[in-house]
């Protein structure tokens, strides 16, 4: 098979499909140029997490065998892709970013990685998280921490920390994220690529719970949509899961003439939580003025979430974490980073009545966010307040007590079940800023094609970043067990 000139690891999934087919590459070749790649990014960023080059060359060269036959295993054959920490892959440890919990092998894959293998897809790696997932930085008790590829003294978010590193870093195409607050978009915006929550349940999971989501990562709405062909076929493992719908996500590609008429609610003001930074705003704004020069509605918002509704989730998801933590020996507690140590054992003196109180704010915020936006068609917002914050912090408050402040625009959405995704549409210097379109619950291909409307209407973004020069010294603070 004859080579090219342009960067494999950079090429999307659909043309690796495309050259696959037409035999202009290899999926051995195209392997061979990623994993030389992150070779050479990875001690900066540490994004990943059971890296394993032979294995993955094996499944190369099966796909290769396979596309030479003209007998594709499934529509993604041979393109690289990732799955977070916390998606079980079988015979692999799950340990959801944490040293405290005990290497045991997972007996099955996770409903996305299965969907990914039987597809084709060579799945050469897992990508860091935090403690639990419950930070939104790379910050691990495991994983030691993540950066950002735009800027590696920054975060590149969470808990899809590894994830969104590596989709801006370049390594492949494909990358899955989890999202219960935030957690796929967060980093998006970071990082600067797409991401999409999906509505609960399209995307099956395993296992199930309130607000918990998977969903793709990608560079481009066009690879995010290719992956939801595959991501949303259905696993009776999810409880949770939606009936399956044959949806025409290849039809994702939306004309932006086509969004004439459309109602747009535009949200700055998320209720409470940080302030919204200058930049951040204006990058929003910029945003919804495409749409409305290409013919949409756009309308203020007035915020509904409250001081009340965001401490109840916290409160309640402090509990839970401090229950799973009292489970534990004192010897696997003690290497828990001590920001979740301190902020899951705040909950100790919860009385019974002020949990059942912040068990309830879930259902508030659920019922409030569908009233709020059911006149549009869609939302437009920042994705958070603010651009990516310092990476040696678990938390932009750094404070275990206010540790919410920064999910207030993303987090609504995951207890309205609806789907949110965050495009890439500016810069602050050369920290990426996302903007976040949420639609009516179960309108996932609506929110890709207006994801795809404002791909085409942003100005061309910065070239994607290469891999830094001083990989020795960030790779001796990344293996470092944060304090």
């Amino acid at each position: 098979m004859t080579g090219t000139t342009q960067a494999l690891h950079d090429l999307p999934a659909h043309a690796l499909l495309r050259a696959y087919r037409d035999r202009s590459l290899s999926p051995v070749e195209v392997m061979h140029d990623l994993l030389a790649h992150v070779q050479r990014w990875e001690p900066a960023l540490h994004a990943t997490y059971l890296l394993r080059p032979e294995a993955a060359l094996a499944r190369a060269r099966e796909s290769e065998a396979r596309w030479l036959r003209g007998e594709p295993a499934g529509l993604l054959d041979g393109v690289p892709a990732t799955v977070k920490d916390n998606i079980a892959t079988r015979g692999d440890p799950t340990p959801v970013g944490t040293a405290a919990m005990p290497q045991v092998a997972a007996p099955l894959d996770a409903p996305p990685a299965a969907r990914l293998r039987e597809a084709g897809a060579i799945l050469f790696a897992k990508t860091t998280m935090p403690d639990y997932g419950m930070l939104s930085s790379g910050l691990s008790s495991l994983h030691g921490n993540t950066f950002n590829p735009w800027d590696p003294d920054k975060t590149p978010g969470g808990s899809s920390a590894g994830a969104g590193a590596a989709a801006a870093a370049g390594y492949g195409p494909l990358h899955v994220g989890t999202d219960i607050g935030g957690s796929i978009r967060l980093p998006a915006g970071w990082c600067g690529i797409f991401g999409l929550k999906p509505s609960l349940g399209r995307v099956p999971i395993d296992p199930p719970y309130t607000g918990r989501c998977a969903g793709p990562m990608t560079r481009s709405v066009a690879d995010a949509a290719l992956m939801m062909q595959v991501l949303s076929l259905p696993d009776a493992r999810d409880s949770m899961g939606l009936p399956h719908q044959e949806i025409a996500w290849h039809s994702f590609d939306m004309d932006p003439a086509q969004v004439r008429g459309l109602r747009i609610g535009l949200l700055l003001d998320a209720g409470c939580g940080l302030p919204l930074q200058p930049r951040v705003r204006a990058v929003v704004e910029q945003a919804a003025a495409w749409l409305e020069s290409a013919g949409a509605h756009i309308e203020r918002i007035e915020p509904w979430l409250s001081r009340d509704m965001l401490d109840g989730l916290d409160h309640f998801w402090r509990m839970r974490s401090h229950v799973e933590i009292q489970s534990l020996t004192d010897a696997q507690r003690r290497v828990i980073l001590p920001f979740i140590r301190e902020w899951a054992d705040s909950a100790a003196p919860l009385t019974a009545t002020q949990l059942f109180v912040a068990s309830q704010q879930s259902h508030l915020l659920r019922t409030a966010t569908v009233r709020a936006t059911a006149a549009y068609d869609y939302v437009l917002s920042p994705v958070a307040p603010i651009t990516a914050f310092p990476a040696h912090l678990p938390s932009p408050t750094n404070d275990p007590l206010r540790p919410l402040e920064h999910i207030a625009f993303t987090v609504p959405y995951n207890m309205s079940e609806q789907p949110a995704a965050s495009v890439p549409c500016g810069h602050d210097g050369q920290l990426p800023i996302g903007v976040q379109i949420a639609g009516r619950r179960f309108d996932d291909l609506g929110v890709l094609r207006l994801s795809r409307v404002l791909e085409q209407l942003r100005p061309p973004q910065p070239a994607w970043p290469q891999p830094v020069q001083s990989g020795q010294d960030r790779a001796q603070t990344a293996s470092a067990t944060p304090a």
